[in-house]
């Protein structure tokens, strides 16, 4: 051929009629050069991006490594790993022993207890669940909603130890019926409760002082306050008695069980804390206060510009924040612990609940689901103690590899090759551009 240059490649398609020649398309045609792809791989894709997939994986890895921890302190694993080589067969058994016996014991003494001979005993440890999930849901629910306006609220054991503490000041010594004692000694510990929490978010919106440092101060405040009361006669303490602990509370200040002797731990605080979560999500997902108070969370400038007080949101939070966790107290002192309590009455609820609204993304129904995980956890690490030797250690360990997976949600996309969110995209994008950004010639001159 004439026309072509020697050595180029050959063109099949010049010189055809234009009917013959296939297609064009793409952007400058009109007409788009790649099909979108089916609405089923879309959805598969979004998702596996969700945030609750990732919760969901950052729990199953928790217990990977939990269930190896259980593993490495067995006796018999620990014994059989000596002669691995030359019989590899019984550690891998005793793994297998180690593991499964723990976990099913965890669910033996959190879900059903298959073994028990009636079905109320069977189905007494789901009870047991929903008794330790009541107050980690309350007092996550304040620490959550907290979390939704931009304060890092860690206070909660505080809020708890003065709820307790002006719920027995004020109600423990009336002689009333328990249709006014119950609900009495209720209200004034949340209100003594959202008190507390209160004093945070004035001096936050008046000082502009940071929570962190105020709740952290402040629980120690309520923490040596509640412990003199108790062990101080004519306040908190237990009359005619010499141990700092505080009167017994009274049998009309206390939940009734919901479904009957046989489920001690199940009382209607459970009942209450349902209502409470119903609220907070009404409040901050549906009404006009919650829309201010996450306008302030997501962007607290733009809010102000909006016309919204920053600072009255910021009391507003706290105010809730503290009640809730004062609900949390009562739960406790109202149900799990009639006998009297002291400065241990929070029992690490306050701090566990900073773990349960990180698992439950602030979200109201997802620091209840998240609370009644923890609820099985407690509730199953005694049996795993007991039936299997297990420490109760390894069940806190595994609430603290849950915390750090939900942290660090690309761990968890790369762990198990999850796509990547589009923010995660776009800032790898801006990291390689950044590498790939040449050096400005002044800076060229000057170096030379």
């Amino acid at each position: 051929m004439s026309g072509q240059t020697p050595g180029a490649p050959i063109e099949p398609l010049k010189g055809l009629p234009p009917e013959q020649l296939p297609p064009v398309s793409g952007p400058l045609t009109g007409s788009p050069g790649i099909a979108p792809p089916p609405r089923q791989n879309v959805f598969v894709k979004e998702l596996l991006r969700s945030n609750w997939v990732t919760t969901v994986l950052a729990i199953v890895v928790a217990m990977i490594v939990g269930g190896i921890l259980m593993a490495i302190t067995d006796e018999d694993v620990q014994e059989s790993a000596g002669y691995f080589f030359a019989r590899p067969g019984d550690t891998l058994a005793a793994v297998w022993s180690a593991v499964y016996g723990g976990y099913e014991a965890m669910f033996r003494g959190a879900i059903f207890n298959a073994r028990a001979s009636d079905f109320a005993t069977q189905i007494r440890p789901l009870t047991n669940t929903l008794g330790f999930a009541a107050p980690l849901i309350a007092a996550g629910l304040g620490v959550g909603l907290a979390f939704r306006v931009g304060l890092f609220n860690i206070g909660g054991r505080g809020q708890m130890l003065i709820a307790c503490a002006t719920a027995a000041l004020l109600t423990f010594n009336l002689d009333l019926p328990m249709f006014l004692q119950l609900p009495l000694t209720l209200a004034a510990g949340i209100a003594g409760g959202a008190i507390w929490g209160g004093i945070v978010g004035v001096l936050k919106a008046r000082t502009g002082a940071h929570e962190v440092i105020l709740t952290i101060m402040l629980n120690y405040v309520a923490l040596y306050l509640v412990a003199w009361m108790v062990r101080t006669p004519g306040i908190l303490q237990r009359p005619s008695g010499d141990q700092p602990i505080s009167a017994a509370t009274p049998a009309g200040a206390q939940f009734p069980e919901l479904l009957g002797p046989r489920f001690p731990l199940l009382d209607w605080g459970f009942v209450i804390v349902i209502g409470a979560t119903v609220f907070v999500w009404w409040l901050v997902e549906r009404s006009s206060l919650g829309f201010r108070l996450r306008a302030v969370g997501e962007n607290p400038h733009a809010a102000r510009a909006a016309g919204i007080s920053v600072q009255r949101m910021y009391i507003y939070a706290m105010l809730f924040a503290g009640g809730l966790a004062g609900l949390a107290g009562m739960n406790q002192i109202q149900g799990s612990v009639t006998t009297g309590f002291d400065g241990l009455i929070d029992a690490g609820i306050g701090f566990t609940a900073i773990t349960v609204a990180l698992l439950g993304r602030s979200r109201a129904w997802g620091v209840f689901a998240a609370g009644l995980l923890f609820g099985a956890l407690k509730a199953g690490s005694f049996t795993m103690q007991a039936s299997q030797g297990i420490p109760v250690d390894i069940v806190l360990v595994v609430q603290s590899l849950i915390v750090l997976f939900i942290a660090a949600p690309p761990l968890i996309r790369t762990i198990f090759f999850l796509p990547k969110t589009d923010a995660e995209k776009a800032a790898r994008a801006r990291a390689k551009a950044a590498k790939r950004k040449p050096e400005p010639v002044e800076d060229k001159a000057v170096s030379a």
